[in-house]
């Protein structure tokens, strides 16, 4: 695989380079190397006009998935991840940026 956002069942949002781990031809789970746990908030501006959908911005914010660990490449059980997906093309920027260290604080807003 390559880089990917997975969905897992805790709810977390993880973006890493991810490579299938297969078994007897099945994939039994997955590879990830260097995740980063993906947190999003909605910043929201008070208006007198009621349309909140106009004056919120979204803030993501990447740290890194398992905090007290050196590993960089951590197996998950195939049972573990709901989903995978192609991350936009903004969050790939900002893993890309996190992983190979050209920015130490990785913060975006998306509108």
């Amino acid at each position: 695989m390559s880089t990917k956002i997975a969905i897992l069942k805790t709810g977390e949002t993880l973006v890493s380079d991810i490579k299938e781990l297969v078994s007897e031809e099945k994939v039994c789970g997955y590879l990830f190397t260097n995740p980063f746990k993906v947190d999003i908030s909605k910043s929201i501006l008070l208006t007198e006009d009621c349309d909140v959908s106009a004056s919120a911005d979204l803030q993501v914010s990447m740290t890194p998935w398992i905090l007290l660990s050196n590993d960089e490449q951590i197996p998950v059980s195939l049972d573990w991840v709901v989903t995978v997906v192609e991350p936009i093309k903004e969050i790939l920027e900002m893993y890309e940026e996190r992983v190979n260290g050209k920015n130490s604080k990785v913060s975006s807003s998306q509108g």
